[in-house]
């Protein structure tokens, strides 16, 4: 049988505990989910608890990432898909397993991306996912020293194996995020523009 959000979640929050951490987990679930609508609409619910626990092993064992996450979803008997996906995500950084389905493609590419686009969010005054543009992203995407800690040549590697162009990978990035806007706490305040 196939694990129920409800079982993520608990696993999740057992292991994490950083408020920036989980809502990090719930935007790439919720962009997770809505790329599943695009490429395994039958998947919707697989994608996104798979997003929702690619960073499991971050906060406790940030020196073994992607291989202590493997271990414990391992040792809950977790179906092999869902370790090897989120093994995966950590590709030529912290593991050796290279994205192979579009599921894994997509959370390899979009893992860095929702850092870049939450980043640019806050930038504005709204500090809202709501009427944030894909432009303003692209704008940012090429600074440099603008959220320095992503890691701009993963997404592009990902950008080539999923065979996607910028504008619809990010635009589509920010479609997912703001289905769960809430919850990560990017609806923002509208009102203050």
């Amino acid at each position: 049988t196939n694990p129920t959000r409800a079982a993520a979640w608990e696993l999740l929050t057992e292991y994490t505990k950083n408020e920036a951490l989980l809502k990090h987990a719930l935007t790439v679930e919720g962009v997770m989910r809505h790329f599943a609508g695009i490429y395994q609409p039958d998947e919707v619910e697989k994608w996104g608890i798979i997003g929702l626990l690619h960073d499991i092993d971050y906060e406790m064992y940030p020196n073994e990432h992607c291989k202590k996450a493997g271990e414990i979803l391992a040792r809950e008997g977790w179906p092999e898909e869902y370790i090897r996906a989120v093994v995966s995500h950590g590709w030529g950084i912290c593991s050796d397993v290279e994205p192979q389905s579009d599921l894994e493609k997509v959370l390899y590419t979009i893992d860095e991306l929702t850092g870049l686009v939450t980043a640019t969010a806050l930038m504005r005054p709204s500090k809202s996912i709501l009427d944030t543009e894909p432009s303003s992203v692209k704008k940012k995407w090429k600074q440099k020293s603008f959220a320095a800690g992503v890691n701009r040549e993963v997404i592009e590697k990902g950008m080539a194996k999923l065979g996607i162009d910028q504008d619809k990978l990010i635009a589509e990035t920010i479609a997912g995020m703001r289905k769960v806007a809430n919850d990560i706490g990017l609806a923002g305040n509208l009102q203050a523009i």
